[in-house]
């Protein structure tokens, strides 16, 4: 049985991106793994939010985690906070991170662009924590989405690293977890890049019908193609990818047969759109306002799962200062 680890930053709202690029593959392998998935709000100081609406943020990210499926009796559900021994190995796994290899990474570069004036160490550092959640566990497999495949690569190259300084085979090379299919990076409805919070470009699980159809109505469009078969500007094709996730393939092929006669009329489709993300979101929000009453069952989740991630953390971390030298005396 394979270790599966993955988290998500707690800046709010679970939305589509989340559930089809990772989310939703997280309920498909819980009876097959052993699934350690936690809220990654450590990381989210690297924006600093307000220390108001932090706590907040993560409700929201571990009530639509529930909402959505996954089952805490069959995995292990944390708070990055709460499992120290991650900042630890975080502190060690910088001592073997390099300036010049941190400072490339594409997620910096667009950090540090977006955020000019807050360009802090611990944004540059990011994949050095992102290596730690995984390897504290030893994980075989990180379902991750596209955007992220460099940084499990640099957790990859981490892990070995570490193993070659002390000449020991002790951390695993863990792989992107995606079934055998192509990651999925799901866009927003801007026209440009993935969705996101930040990029306000989001559809969220916990979106009323009425607010997905308000989204979507706004999406980009143009006036449609001129010529038979002419290839989709990337606008477009942003909601034909939505479509592919959340459509009949039936649905999809209309819409696609219309745009190739040069037939299609967007408002037709944006509302065929809006009412199959519905489809999806619904089962989802309706679980949400349910879980997000219940601050009891909240508490015993997070409790229990930092009793399970500490027990596997504190041993890794124990080990790992062994093979570093530390002893006491």
């Amino acid at each position: 049985m394979d270790i599966v680890v993955s988290g998500i930053r707690s800046t709010g709202n679970l939305h589509l991106g989340n559930y089809f690029g990772a989310l939703r593959n997280f309920i498909r392998m819980q009876d097959e793994n052993t699934c350690f998935f936690f809220i990654a709000d450590i990381h989210s100081l690297t924006t600093h939010p307000d220390p108001k609406s932090l706590h907040a943020n993560v409700k929201n990210v571990l009530v639509d985690y529930l909402a959505a499926g996954i089952d805490p009796e069959k995995s292990i559900i944390y708070l990055q906070s709460d499992i120290p021994e991650i900042a630890e190995l975080y502190l060690y796994l910088n001592m073997h991170a390099y300036l010049g290899e941190l400072a490339k990474t594409t997620s910096f570069k667009e950090k540090a662009r977006k955020q000019p004036d807050n360009v802090n160490a611990g944004l540059l550092t990011y994949p050095t924590l992102m290596a730690a959640d995984i390897i504290i566990h030893h994980a075989d497999k990180v379902p991750v989405g596209k955007d992220q495949e460099q940084h499990l690569e640099m957790t990859r190259r981490f892990a070995r690293r570490f193993n070659n300084f002390y000449g020991v085979e002790y951390f695993k090379e863990p792989v992107a977890y995606n079934f055998g299919q192509e990651l999925i990076k799901i866009p927003g409805l801007d026209g440009s890049g993935k969705m996101g919070k930040s990029e306000g470009n989001a559809i969220y699980l916990s979106d009323a019908p009425e607010v997905i159809e308000k989204k979507v109505k706004r999406a980009l469009t143009d006036s449609g193609p001129k010529e038979f078969n002419s290839p989709k500007p990337d606008y477009i094709e942003n909601l034909f990818t939505i479509m592919r996730v959340v459509s009949e393939p039936e649905v999809v092929h209309h819409y696609e047969e219309l745009w190739n006669k040069c037939e299609i009329r967007y408002s037709d489709m944006k509302k065929q759109l809006a009412e199959d993300i519905i489809k999806v979101t619904s089962p989802i929000r309706e679980r949400i306002l349910e879980i997000e009453k219940d601050d009891a069952y909240l508490h015993k989740v997070t409790t229990e799962g930092a009793e399970k991630a500490r027990e596997s953390a504190s041993k890794t971390l124990n080990e790992v200062r062994e093979i570093m030298g530390f002893k006491p005396f």
